[in-house]
């Protein structure tokens, strides 16, 4: 009843390849729009913001970078913490050499440097692929997380090593620092992840998309039919590197407020990836639904048993997230490796047929 689709029908090639080819799809968006900008800041507390809301946005947006390179042009990378950390480290640079800038400029900036240093550690990939490119990745996660501890030029000739993040304004409210608040911090990082998603979809639904699912699925068949494999995988690395940087300037600016190197270790390469395989690879949907799932697993994981009475503490809290996680991606891996997208996928397709059997 809900997904109806009875006088939905196309006349054109261009409707039946749509965005939307079911109307009520841009109608759960529309909810998920309002809910997203009104009823979430209205209703939520710093919180509920501060442990849920911005980190979900920002991981989503981390595994969508991911998901480009490895999800849609299949490019295997181990790396994406590091770049993160680009992306973080050049902002900080930027906004220390240009002190007035406006910090959505910072942030978008940033992301070139990611994009270059993405690109550079992509050469590989014209060689090499599979496991060798993710060792090589992997390499360079190594690297650069090296490079954020000795360079002390990145953070200033800090005696901590670490970069703090100033107090910064835009149109007379602070959005980074100790003085701004939790609201504008969320409308900030939403406003920049709803703007480069809308970018990644139309990306991956072009001429550029079509390239990387090509080599993606036979590099060699895609190379044969005139697709040229090197501008296909270094663009590939170069826009998944752009917006990874973008999510590691929003993950230190407007979330964490601080950083050091270690915080851009492998256990954050990891954690964005078990973001992109639980939410579903080649999918833009999979990456939110594997961050909300990823985030808000320890938040529930602390709130039920004390809600039960049951006495629990946070290392307890800690090795059941690891295990819970980790029987997740085994499950998926083998019952859907698709996904929660895919998951979502089949519920929508019960719906439309309903009451009939599938």
């Amino acid at each position: 009843m809900l997904y109806r689709t009875a006088g939905q029908f196309k006349t054109s090639y261009a409707a039946d390849h749509a965005l939307f080819p079911v109307r009520q799809d841009a109608w759960l968006l529309g909810v998920i729009m309002v809910l997203a900008w009104v009823v979430f800041p209205l209703a939520a507390s710093d919180f509920t913001f501060q442990a849920l809301l911005i980190p979900v946005l920002i991981y989503s947006l981390a595994a969508l970078g991911l998901n480009i390179l490895t999800g849609y042009a299949g490019q295997l990378s181990l790396g994406t913490g590091a770049f993160m950390g680009v992306g973080a480290y050049a902002c900080y640079k930027i906004m220390t050499i240009f002190p007035g800038l406006n910090l959505a400029v910072a942030i978008g900036l940033s992301g070139f440097f990611s994009a270059a240093v993405g690109v550079a550690f992509g050469l590989p990939s014209l060689r090499i692929k599979g496991f060798y490119l993710a060792i090589a990745t992997l390499a360079a996660q190594f690297f650069l997380v090296w490079l954020f501890e000795k360079w002390s030029w990145l953070y200033n000739d800090s005696a901590s090593g670490a970069i703090q993040v100033p107090n910064l304004s835009m149109f007379g409210l602070g959005v980074a620092g100790p003085t701004a608040t939790s609201i504008t911090q969320y409308y900030f990082v939403l406003a920049v992840v709803s703007l480069v998603t809308i970018a990644a979809i139309n990306i991956t639904r072009g001429r550029i998309g079509r390239m990387w699912k090509a080599v993606r699925d036979m590099d060699i068949a895609a190379e044969l039919v005139g697709i040229n494999l090197m501008k296909a995988k270094l663009s590939a690395f170069a826009v998944s590197s752009y917006i990874v940087g973008v999510a590691g300037a929003l993950f230190v600016f407007l979330w964490r407020g601080a950083a050091e190197p270690n915080l851009f270790d492998i256990p954050l390469s990891f954690r964005v990836l078990f973001i992109a395989i639980i939410g579903g690879l080649g999918s833009v949907l999979g990456n939110y639904l594997g961050a909300i799932l990823i985030v808000a697993l320890p938040v529930i994981l602390n709130i039920v048993p004390e809600a039960l009475g049951i006495p629990v503490s946070s290392s307890v809290v800690e090795h059941l997230n690891v295990m819970t996680i980790g029987g997740l991606i085994i499950m998926f891996l083998i019952v859907e490796p698709h996904g929660l997208a895919r998951f979502w996928a089949m519920i929508r397709e019960k719906m439309i047929i309903w009451p009939f059997p599938h």
